[in-house]
């Protein structure tokens, strides 16, 4: 178990801020420390008797404007697991959908006294604005193609646990549809903080203007792209998010980007696949690779993705009480 001498009770300052809203603004120190505490609850999770009481006496309210299965369900799990009230507001049942702005969403949230509110949201930016309306701590479950933090965080957990050492000198290739993604700007972010060295590969249409700036190679054929290449994160198409035809077909997609053994061939031997979810079996990787656990690591992003979000729901709310302490 994860000891009381680790948990917000010790009022050890894991993490310095009130809110969890991206990847940028934090430093690797900052990002070490929620990944070393999320390999504790990694542990503690395998054991018959996973309780904690860390947040007993908070309430954390998942707030998702989008549908989501894994993130709202890990971090209701989360929740539970370290004993505090989660309440899942439905967003399509709610006076939301009836006209109500963010303003007033934030504003009826803030009467309520929630301790932690997750929330996701279809437009960048939106969760930013409600963090500073909110009195409560803020975590970004992915605000429209702007971040997702805690993505980023498991992903980063799972490589690092995976090939047991630290990120750096390590060459990521993120694959696909990356002008859409949330989760591709916050691993781009993480990484390089991490010390990894990223690329993308994609087709032009799906690569947004001025990717360089964020410090990767960029590649358009996945033969260069993927040359010794360490790890392998395939993306979906979001085609939500698409507003005309940025692929001549499916099909034809998958035969220039779709990850299969053919493919994988041109990176390095033993290098390992991942993919945030949910995955179009066929469309952007070959469903028995997705399969194959000596070369996936699907399976454990899952897995981590509960330790990870309790360990952010620890950081923040160990940070409210060295706050409430210090005023």
């Amino acid at each position: 178990m994860v000891s009381e001498k680790n948990s917000a009770a010790s009022l050890e300052p894991v993490y310095r801020f009130k809110h969890l809203l991206g990847i940028e603004g934090l430093m690797r120190t900052d990002i070490e420390k929620l990944l070393d505490l999320s390999d504790r609850y990694v542990e503690s999770n395998r054991l018959a008797d996973k309780k904690h009481s860390t947040l007993r006496g908070r309430t954390l309210i998942n707030l998702f404007f989008e549908n989501s299965t894994r993130t709202s369900t890990s971090f209701e799990l989360a929740g539970k697991r370290l004993g505090g009230d989660v309440i899942n507001m439905s967003v399509g049942t709610s006076s939301i959908k009836k006209g109500e702005t963010l303003i007033d969403t934030a504003m009826t949230l803030n009467a309520m006294h929630p301790d932690v509110l997750v929330v996701r949201h279809a437009d960048s930016g939106s969760v930013h604005l409600l963090a500073e309306k909110v009195n409560c701590s803020v975590i970004n479950a992915g605000d429209g193609s702007h971040e997702h933090p805690t993505q980023a965080l498991l992903d980063a957990l799972a490589i690092r646990r995976r090939i047991n050492r630290k990120l750096d000198g390590l060459r990521v290739v993120i694959c696909g549809d990356i002008a859409h993604s949330r989760v591709a700007r916050s691993n781009i972010l993480l990484l390089g903080k991490m010390g990894a060295t990223v690329r993308v590969v994609g087709p032009p249409t799906l690569l947004p203007v001025g990717l360089e700036q964020f410090g990767v190679e960029v590649f358009h054929d996945m033969e260069s792209g993927l040359k010794d290449a360490d790890i392998i994160m395939m993306l979906r198409l979001q085609t939500e998010r698409m507003t005309g035809n940025f692929v001549p077909s499916i099909r034809e997609y998958y035969q220039l980007y779709g990850l299969d053994y053919n493919k994988l061939k041109f990176a390095k031997p033993n290098a390992l696949i991942m993919h945030p979810g949910p995955m179009n079996r066929g469309v952007e990787i070959d469903s028995e690779l997705a399969d194959d656990i000596d070369r996936s690591l699907i399976r454990e992003q899952v897995e981590m993705g509960v330790a990870v979000r309790m360990a952010c729901l620890e950081a923040l709310v160990s940070q409210q009480m060295i706050s409430t302490k210090d005023h």
